[in-house]
């Protein structure tokens, strides 16, 4: 259990100073799809087949997604697996650098109100550096706000953690520092 708490505290340090990219909240949302049911009147639509959603520089992929709409217009999205293919999501992060997340799991549930994104099962989220992997956690449950740049991870793909539940990873590659300049060279005659 220690372990597992050490390692969602080191995910957080990793990720630093890094938000979601805070415009994509203000971008709309474009869904493609192979077929679609949607009920008007409960605000639900199914989308099946090779789902794709984008909103500024959040992409979700998954081969269902359900979008249910609230009245003050906010969205809930559940990607869910299938046919070997698991649901994802990639975004940039504000900040220095092309930093971006991105996680994958059997099924993913997104709350466009408070930018919280739940992975169930099979979970694995990692921070990327352009393309070179600069943190990788992987679990059966992990909770990410965006906006208050917090990770959880539990040991079931309920959310909760038990006792021998199971255990979960965490991969944090070395920050490479630029070597120090050399100091120059002196001239011991020219002091005299």
């Amino acid at each position: 259990m220690k372990r597992l708490i050490l390692s969602a505290a080191l995910l957080l340090a990793a990720l630093g100073a890094a938000h979601a990219e805070k415009a994509d909240s203000n971008k709309p949302t474009e869904i493609s799809f192979d077929n679609l049911d949607a009920d008007d009147v409960k605000q639900i639509k199914t989308f099946t087949g090779n789902v794709v959603l984008t909103r500024g520089t959040l992409l979700m992929k998954s081969p269902k997604a359900v979008v249910t709409e609230d009245p003050e217009g906010y969205s809930f999205v559940v990607l869910t697996a299938g046919g070997g293919t698991q649901a994802s999501f990639r975004q940039k992060l504000d900040g220095a650098g092309d930093q971006w997340v991105e996680g994958r799991a059997d099924r993913i549930e997104y709350d466009g109100r408070t930018e919280l994104v739940k992975l169930f099962s099979k979970a694995q989220i990692k921070k990327l550096e352009g393309s070179k992997t600069a943190s990788q956690v992987d679990g059966e449950f992990i909770s990410y706000d965006s906006r208050r740049e917090f990770f959880a991870v539990k040991n079931t793909p309920t959310g909760e953690s038990k006792p021998g539940a199971g255990r979960s990873t965490m991969v944090i590659q070395p920050t490479i520092k630029p070597a120090p300049a050399p100091a120059p060279a002196t001239n011991p005659a020219a002091g005299k």
